[in-house]
């Protein structure tokens, strides 16, 4: 297994854990209380930063454990990694079409913003699911 698959594997598991940890944080929120008072802000950030400090961890682990193939990538690999990356910005671009309706709509900041982080994590994880799949399927 390659350093850049390694690196996707890791990209999709921490996207999922983060995200569902950001849903489980904010879900008893949901019970009683209106939107306004609703305190998601925070968590939001913390769950961002969350991501972006264990993806930093996650490739550090990855270059002690293999140094040898730290940095080395082939034509494949940049093929996965852009195909990837394609797929997953159709996705974000959705969501920020979708939250520019909701803006326009002038829905409440709440709804916004997660439409927003949803429509990150959604194309973080899928592009990591779609290079995963080339990776063992071929492109």
């Amino acid at each position: 297994m390659s350093y850049q698959e390694k690196s996707t594997w890791g990209s999709g598991l921490i996207t999922f854990i983060v995200y569902g940890y950001y849903l489980l944080a904010i879900e008893p929120q949901f019970r009683g209380v209106s939107i306004e008072g609703f305190g998601y802000a925070s968590t939001m950030l913390w769950a961002i930063m969350a991501y972006i400090v264990a993806t930093i961890v996650l490739h550090i682990i990855i270059s002690i454990i293999s140094p040898s193939e730290a940095g080395q990538e082939d034509q494949r690999d940049r093929d996965i990694y852009r195909f990837g990356e394609y797929v997953g910005q159709y996705l974000s671009a959705f969501g920020a079409f979708v939250a520019l309706m909701m803006a326009l709509a002038k829905w409440d900041y709440f709804w916004i913003a997660n439409a927003i982080y949803l429509g990150f994590g959604a194309a973080t994880f899928l592009s990591s699911i779609v290079k995963i799949v080339a990776y063992r399927r071929g492109l």
